[in-house]
């Protein structure tokens, strides 16, 4: 896993974008748990969620997707 964030890749600046927009994602882990929130920061191992007031800091490799919420 690269050590530098690099803002470069498509998948990054995706998240920047519903970052900054403050949409409401769904982000399911490979585990199964899903999580429903804002996203709050990124870097380059990890992403941070909003859920119900609650932080939910995310390892990326442990992420099966992440889509806009309906």
């Amino acid at each position: 896993m690269a050590t530098e964030f690099d803002t470069g890749l498509p998948s990054v600046r995706q998240i920047q974008i519903l970052l900054r927009e403050k949409n409401a994602v769904e982000l399911k882990l490979l585990t199964g748990d899903v999580f429903n929130g804002v996203i709050v920061w990124q870097d380059a191992h990890a992403i941070c969620l909003s859920v119900d007031g609650q932080t939910v800091i995310t390892m990326r490799t442990a992420i099966a997707y992440v889509k806009v919420a309906n």
